[in-house]
């Protein structure tokens, strides 16, 4: 199997990831600014892989594979660290909503895929939605983790904007859904052969 320039870059992206980690939890007063950058640079990783596969034309198997792992790993151990740090309510309910959405949407996608329906259930718009605002609300809670509770300027906005990346995951997955539902209820066949 040859790796080229995207996989390359989304196997970068799963290198960033223990990275982050150990960073997250440097005793410095950078290591906030250094644990966001990281993700920052995962996240924009994740758009210039896809990008140029697609423009060099460059898609392959093991990439289409390994770049939704590489997200929802770097997404859902980020999250898991933040609440880590920040057992609240609010925070873990957020988390699990956005983690619980990615596996059900990744078994989903997987079962109609298997159908021969993959299509049915391929990125929408809203779920682009929903991951860009995953990626600011992460970028902002990781700038602000460290910082006593008097002087969290920002992890309420943070907070605020990981709520609403929820919702927009609720939304998004129950689009995925309704999508599925013909298949899943029994009401349509799937193709000859699925």
């Amino acid at each position: 199997m040859r790796i080229n320039f995207p996989t390359w870059l989304t196997l970068f992206r799963v290198a960033l990831l223990p990275v982050m980690v150990v960073v997250f939890y440097l005793p410095f007063r950078w290591a906030p600014i250094a644990a966001a950058v990281i993700f920052a640079l995962a996240s924009i990783t994740d758009w210039f892989d896809g990008f140029l596969a697609r423009r060099w034309n460059q898609t392959s198997a093991f990439g289409a594979f390994l770049d939704p792992v590489a997200d929802k790993l770097m997404v859902a151990v980020t999250l898991f660290l933040l609440v880590q740090v920040h057992p609240t309510i609010l925070l873990a309910l957020t988390a699990a909503v956005i983690v619980g959405r990615e596996i059900g949407v990744s078994a989903l996608r997987e079962w109609m895929a298997e159908l021969g329906q993959r299509k049915r259930v391929s990125v929408a718009m809203i779920g682009k939605l929903k991951t860009v605002m995953q990626i600011f609300a992460i970028i902002v809670l990781l700038l602000e983790h460290d910082r006593d509770a008097a002087l969290l300027r920002f992890w309420r906005v943070g907070e605020t904007l990981l709520v609403v990346a929820a919702v927009l995951t609720i939304w998004s997955g129950l689009y995925y859904l309704r999508a599925a539902w013909p298949l899943l209820r029994g009401d349509a066949e799937p193709p000859a052969g699925a």
